[in-house]
């Protein structure tokens, strides 16, 4: 058991199964490719800027320093763009029937160290329902640990990120909700692990949703089912 998760906390049923609207229609790729333009439209102002005319050596190290933090960003996105397209070129996998509670258990528990030195409890929903799902079960635990690892860093130290199941024989969904700030960087690291997690499910399959409201940051996944069981996981 992972310390500080609550299995058999009730969640409110107001939340229950509510739909989520898209927040983002464009691919992951399509996101990474168009936050790339930014950090290098930055850099060739600034050099532009450096090459302009006379600078003191306080404004070359002041652009060079700039520089450097544009790159910086840039790196970290094209390494992002690199995962998202290894994602996309992948081979599919035999898929298998998996047992969704279990498979979160066992990346929980590779998680708990995280989540135990930054103090963010999880509370995984504890319905009796035992849902499984169709997929690449290795693919499904390396993509459901990205997301839950990005999702505890982007969690505000001491709060609850709680995980939630429920669906039909047909289709399973998976939803994480935890309360953070939003990072001075948009595409800080964290959140490009969400963009690379979002792109592994979509590759299997998966349809992705998130929303955010005020410090509130809601995570939808949805599977295909294969039964929908009252058995306890």
């Amino acid at each position: 058991m992972i310390p500080g998760m609550s299995p058999s906390e009730p969640h409110p049923a107001a939340e229950k199964a509510r739909p989520l609207a898209k927040t983002e229609a464009r691919s992951p790729l399509a996101q990474l490719l168009h936050a790339l333009n930014q950090p290098l439209t930055g850099l060739q102002c600034s050099m532009e800027v450096a090459l302009a005319g006379p600078r003191t050596p306080e404004q070359y190290v002041r652009g060079l320093r700039e520089g450097l933090e544009l790159t910086e960003r840039m790196r970290v996105l094209v390494g992002a763009i690199r995962e998202v397209a290894d994602v996309e070129g992948e081979k599919n996998e035999e898929q298998e029937t998996t047992e969704l509670k279990t498979l979160l258990r066992e990346v929980l528990d590779d998680l708990a160290p995280v989540a135990e030195g930054k103090g963010v409890r999880i509370a995984l929903d504890g319905s009796a329902a035992s849902w499984v799902v169709r997929a690449a079960r290795r693919r499904l635990a390396t993509v459901v640990f990205r997301l839950l690892e990005s999702a505890l860093s982007l969690a505000d130290p001491g709060s609850t990120m709680r995980i939630e199941m429920d669906g039909a024989p047909d289709e399973v969904w998976m939803r994480i909700r935890w309360h953070g700030a939003r990072p001075p960087w948009a595409f800080s690291r964290p959140e490009l692990g969400l963009l690379v997690a979002q792109a592994g499910l979509e590759r299997g399959g998966a349809e992705w949703e998130r929303e955010r409201t005020e410090n509130l940051e809601t995570v939808t996944v949805r599977l295909r089912g294969v039964s929908g069981g009252s058995e306890s996981s």
